[in-house]
């Protein structure tokens, strides 16, 4: 996560998040939430330090005081800037001192704590040594949903990242395929997405001929050829809110089974954004989109799930996968992702960001679904 999240989040809308994520650690059976820098401390308080360093940087939330953010001196006037930071306490430390103290003296002796996920493991147990009679969960175990319902301004957010993302496809799909490496289409996507407003570009897959039967082959030397499928699937932050889209386009006309395919996974695709809907349990959007390429024969080439959230990070819960019972909410957001990866040949990817409304689903991405073709 880099950068801060833009400023029409006010002092108000943090202070209601933090009171929110009070509210449902104490739901969870916790005695509070501990909070380091990345994207949980972004959401919350609108904070990013401006380099990660191994100094102490923590967010402690509790119902019994107001939210306070233990930081290093040096970086207090930039968390005195943020946008959340009067809905706060900041308690600084000088190199020297023990941060250490000034954290367990905000906690309670044997309280249970959530801490988020990208916490380090220093941190964590040197609290852990002071108080060790504290236990700790992670929050993606604990409250996997806190970041999960967007609000109508990060659905703005996410609406404009989708068609920035949509802006890129409309540009990749003129420039020239053939006869280059893919890491050079995979240079266009990032300068496009940048062009279109992204201020950080987390990937972009080019996966060509048979790269494309690996899912996460991003870029690699290989010479696109004539009569090549290709998946593209790229995105990343604008505006502190993410992008993520698949479309897969070939060299030249496709074969009769290369179009069988990609039409067997855009079936798939439509068939699970038409299982979004408020209460549906998201295992459901899965096996929607997964019976239809079962059903066609091809079950064993759809290796990955259907989906995962997306907010603040590219990749974040809930997940479309079987044995996720967490019902769809208003304000989700999600990738529906199926795909068919035929081992040495060829794959096919067709990807939108979706968001769960009052009666159904909307999708966030809006180019076309069907086969291009480029050169």
């Amino acid at each position: 996560m880099t950068g801060r999240t833009p400023a029409r989040f006010t002092a108000d809308d943090y202070r209601a998040r933090m009171e929110r994520a009070v509210r449902a650690a104490g739901d969870a059976g916790l005695a509070g939430l501990l909070v380091a820098p990345g994207p949980d401390l972004v959401w919350l308080t609108g904070y990013a330090p401006p380099a990660v360093t191994e100094r102490l940087t923590l967010l402690v939330l509790s119902p019994d005081r107001d939210p306070v953010l233990v930081v290093p001196a040096l970086e207090a006037p930039d968390a005195a800037a943020a946008a959340g930071a009067s809905a706060l306490a900041l308690r600084d430390w000088t190199d020297g001192q023990d941060p250490y103290a000034a954290t367990t003296a905000l906690l309670d002796t044997g309280g249970r704590y959530g801490v988020s996920d990208n916490a380090w493991a220093l941190h964590l147990l040197r609290l852990q040594k002071a108080l060790p009679d504290t236990s700790y969960a992670s929050l993606t175990e604990a409250l996997p949903m806190l970041r999960a319902v967007k609000d109508a301004a990060e659905l703005e957010l996410m609406q404009a990242a989708g068609a920035a993302a949509d802006a890129t496809y409309e540009e990749i799909r003129k420039v020239p395929f053939a006869g280059r490496r893919e890491s050079e289409v995979g240079a266009d996507l990032a300068g496009l997405l940048r062009r279109f407003g992204h201020s950080q570009v987390d990937f972009t897959i080019v996966a060509s001929g048979p790269n494309g039967a690996n899912p996460h082959h991003e870029v690699g030397d290989r010479v696109i050829e004539h009569g090549d499928m290709i998946v593209l699937d790229f995105g990343g932050l604008k505006d502190g809110y993410g992008s993520d889209t698949s479309r897969t386009v070939h060299v030249g006309e496709p074969t009769d089974e290369e179009r069988r395919v990609h039409d067997l996974v855009r079936e798939a695709q439509e068939a699970g954004f038409r299982a979004v809907r408020p209460g549906v349990a998201c295992q459901e959007v899965d096996r929607a989109a997964r019976a239809v390429i079962a059903d066609a024969g091809y079950g064993e080439y759809f290796i990955h799930r259907t989906g995962h959230g997306i907010g603040v990070t590219t990749h974040e819960p809930p997940y479309m996968i079987e044995g996720e019972e967490q019902p769809l909410v208003p304000g989700m957001c999600f990738s529906v992702e199926p795909g068919v990866y035929l081992p040495g040949r060829f794959g096919v990817r067709i990807e939108d960001i979706v968001t769960v409304t009052e009666d159904g689903g909307r999708r966030l991405n809006g180019t076309t679904r069907e086969m291009v073709i480029v050169d």
